[in-house]
């Protein structure tokens, strides 16, 4: 045993709280660790992996409960440093920046934001931490406008392999805020506190939301892949396919100008197939993003297991992924497996590939499917489904989304990083040469 003690909210296997700490919002991720710490501060991190460290016990750091496979922020029998209970918010109006613990949810921050009149791109959960979401890049219907949540980092506080609280930012440990801006979570430290530039946010914006029947999905994605990257850059949008058993195919996003002006802009989408609903409406900005993100208890837990894949479409789509995408949908058997499109381009394509650590510039489209079941029976044939959609998928798309990974792939850092990866590889040598933070698909050092 070493001689370092454990600090902060601390649970062990079997103590009160135990039940509650071992839940994940994806119920297929849960696993039982040996310890949980809910961290306070820095120092409690610090305690913990020094402790991990002493006693040779695996370790895991978790933010918002969103992790979307198997052991990234919980391992069986091992330490779980958790931050969620770090939530401090301090914003600074004149300078334009905001200072954020990285337990804070995405929801509560983006909207308490908002409510001060300032904007910060957003993913669409408002249960994610954005610990984690930061750290691989952070896309949502605001990217086009404002970039990634990792453009807008400028500075991070994290704990080092040795329990070290270092900072990095442009004048130190550069290296590390460049690796930290889309090289995945917990690969470097154990990130504490970190600071975004915000900006401040237009008096209203313009939402909208177009429903239509779910027989329409081909017609529907066909028109919507042939505009979506390609329209106003002011426009985010997604658009969402689930089952043949749910029913639902819509679209939805934010655009930061008037009704009169979306209207004309959503007309090749308006004009589609027969919507059975299209709602757009002006929205003070504050209740534009609620209208976008409502709320939900936290920590979100999911009532069903969920495995997920993902990647970005760098070309339009011929009629065959659209077939593949079809068929999946119409033999899932789960109400929320879905394929879910985001268009790219805008402030994220402006940024340079090897300007961040965040690779995937120049896509039209990200796109990202997930199969759903609730009993042990069907998982097999779940699982199945996604890895074939992502052989069959592999002519038309590049790459995959750290933040939404898959253990399937098997070249999983030219994937996730692209020609960033063996750069990633020398930051991590540098700041984990022995590989302390190591788990599945996490950057190993460049020896």
């Amino acid at each position: 045993m070493g001689s370092t003690q454990l600090t902060g909210r601390i649970i062990f296997k079997g103590d009160p709280g135990y039940k509650k700490a071992i839940k994940n919002w994806n119920p297929y991720v849960d696993a039982l660790p040996l310890v949980f710490v809910f961290a306070q501060n820095s120092f409690d991190v610090s305690n913990a992996i020094k402790w991990a460290r002493e006693n040779k016990v695996p370790l895991r750091v978790r933010s918002g409960r969103h992790a979307l496979d198997k052991d990234l922020s919980v391992v069986n029998g091992g330490i779980v440093i958790d931050v969620s209970d770090m939530k401090k918010v301090r914003l600074n109006k004149l300078k334009e920046i905001a200072t954020v613990q990285t337990g804070v949810n995405v929801g509560p921050l983006v909207k308490g934001l908002a409510r001060e009149g300032f904007m910060a791109p957003f993913g669409d959960s408002p249960t994610v931490g954005i610990g984690g979401i930061t750290m691989g890049g952070g896309f949502g219907v605001l990217s086009r406008s404002i970039g990634l949540i990792s453009d807008n980092l400028l500075a991070l506080e994290t704990v080092d392999a040795k329990g070290r609280i270092i900072q990095a930012n442009e004048d130190c440990n550069e290296d590390l805020l460049w690796a930290s801006r889309g090289g995945g979570g917990g690969n470097f430290g154990y990130n504490t506190e970190y600071t975004f530039k915000v900006r401040r946010a237009p008096k209203t914006a313009t939402v909208f939301n177009i429903i239509w029947p779910w027989e329409q999905l081909e017609t529907v994605f066909r028109a919507w892949q042939g505009w979506a990257p390609f329209v106003d850059e002011r426009l985010g949008c997604i658009l969402e396919i689930f089952s043949k058993v749910n029913g639902l195919c819509h679209a939805e996003g934010i655009f930061l100008g008037s009704k009169a002006e979306l209207i004309k802009l959503l007309k090749p989408l308006t004009n589609t197939g027969t919507p059975t609903k299209i709602d757009i409406e002006t929205l003070l900005y504050p209740d534009a993003i609620d209208f976008l993100d409502p709320d939900e208890p936290i920590p979100g837990r999911s009532d069903q297991n969920v495995k997920f894949s993902s990647a970005w479409g760098l070309n339009l789509w011929p009629d065959e992924p659209i077939s593949i995408m079809k068929e999946f949908l119409e033999k899932a058997t789960g109400t929320e497996s879905n394929f879910f499109f985001l268009n790219w381009g805008g402030a994220i394509s402006k940024v340079p590939s090897t300007h961040t650590a965040f690779f995937w510039r120049s896509p039209l489209f990200y796109t990202e499917w997930n199969a759903s079941w609730e009993k042990r029976s069907q998982e097999a044939l779940n699982l199945a489904s996604v890895e074939k959609v992502r052989k069959l998928m592999k002519p038309y798309v590049k790459g995959s989304y750290v933040n939404v990974p898959d253990q399937n792939i098997k070249k999983f850092g030219k994937a996730y990083y692209g020609s960033n990866f063996a750069r990633l590889q020398k930051v991590k040598a540098k700041y984990d040469r022995k590989n302390l933070f190591h788990f599945p698909q996490s950057i190993p050092p460049k020896t």
